[in-house]
């Protein structure tokens, strides 16, 4: 990994005042990138701000020799974040997003505050630094992008609807942008990363702590965010523990029914579409399926034509 350089690269990390963040952050300081350490030091809840803990993580990149400029706004400001990496440094290349916050509880009891916060801070703050950011990396022609999502948002867990609603989104939108930017250069990716943070403390024993140190976790965004990397995009990526993973979506087989549609023929085929043994597919857009809607069209007026005319 001593190849992979960030001399004279501009990265800006949300939320990297702890945890994973910081661990990201004192990795590209000390791989020569300068970097901007976004940190408003909120509680997990997102209550309160500290600037503190920004300041501590561009203390040791400083301390290491790096260069590094701490930054305490919101993730809802995304352009004082991208402007202030602007004016300190002249440019951007990598943005990684990291920040988040939680509060956990069942549907029945979660509140309208409850879920507008925890949906704002995961997908609108994604949103809103990268929009600010997408302008500079198109102009140059150039850029890296890494989102942050979460087993939650890929297959759901108890507890965290509103998490798991803005960790899915977030999906979509980097899967989106990856189309968006690839033709100028700019790729983008999902992490869906386990590390030991403030998040996982609260569930996980401190020997499973140990072993997944968010150190680990720095090859992986490397690879993704340098400019070496000229085919990764549009990757979601599961990594914990010294495991690295690609998911992909996977579609069965499936049936082509007759039209108009009958409940009774659904009910006769639900075991086959619902049959992951057979002929599986893995889409990657929407022309996946509508290619399979043309077939069954297709199929539809041959069996018309084949009919005899009375």
């Amino acid at each position: 990994m001593s190849d992979l350089r960030f001399d004279n690269k501009v990265v800006v990390i949300t939320g990297a005042g702890r945890g994973l963040g910081k661990a990201y952050a004192i990795f590209y300081g000390q791989m020569g990138a300068k970097v901007l350490v976004n940190d408003n030091g909120c509680d997990l809840d997102g209550k309160n701000t500290n600037p503190k803990f920004a300041d501590e993580v561009v203390a040791t990149i400083k301390s290491k020799g790096g260069i590094a400029v701490a930054n305490y706004d919101s993730v809802l400001n995304g352009d004082k974040i991208i402007g202030h990496a602007i004016k300190e440094f002249g440019r951007l290349d990598v943005l990684i997003n990291n920040a988040g916050i939680l509060r956990d509880k069942i549907l029945a009891k979660l509140t309208e505050e409850d879920w507008d916060i925890v949906v704002k801070t995961h997908l609108y703050g994604t949103y809103s630094v990268t929009k600010a950011a997408w302008p500079i990396m198109r102009d140059q022609g150039y850029g890296r992008i890494v989102n942050t999502s979460s087993g939650s948002g890929l297959y759901g867990t108890l507890g965290q609807t509103n998490y798991a609603a803005a960790k899915a989104g977030i999906v979509g939108f980097t899967l989106t942008l990856a189309k968006e930017g690839e033709r100028r250069n700019i790729l983008c990716n999902v992490l869906v990363p386990v590390g030991a943070s403030r998040m996982t403390e609260t569930i996980m024993p401190p020997d499973v702590l140990t072993g997944i140190d968010p150190n680990n976790l720095t090859p992986i965004l490397a690879v993704l965010t340098h400019e070496s990397n000229k085919e990764y995009n549009g990757g979601i990526y599961e990594c914990s523990g010294g495991f690295f993973s690609k998911v992909r979506w996977q579609r069965t087989e499936g049936v082509s029914l007759d039209l108009p549609v009958k409940i009774s023929e659904v009910q006769k085929n639900w075991a086959k579409i619902n049959d992951f043994s057979g002929k599986n597919e893995y889409p990657t857009g929407n022309a996946d399926l509508f290619n399979k809607v043309q077939e069954n069209l297709e199929r539809l007026e041959q069996q018309a034509a084949q009919k005899p005319k009375l």
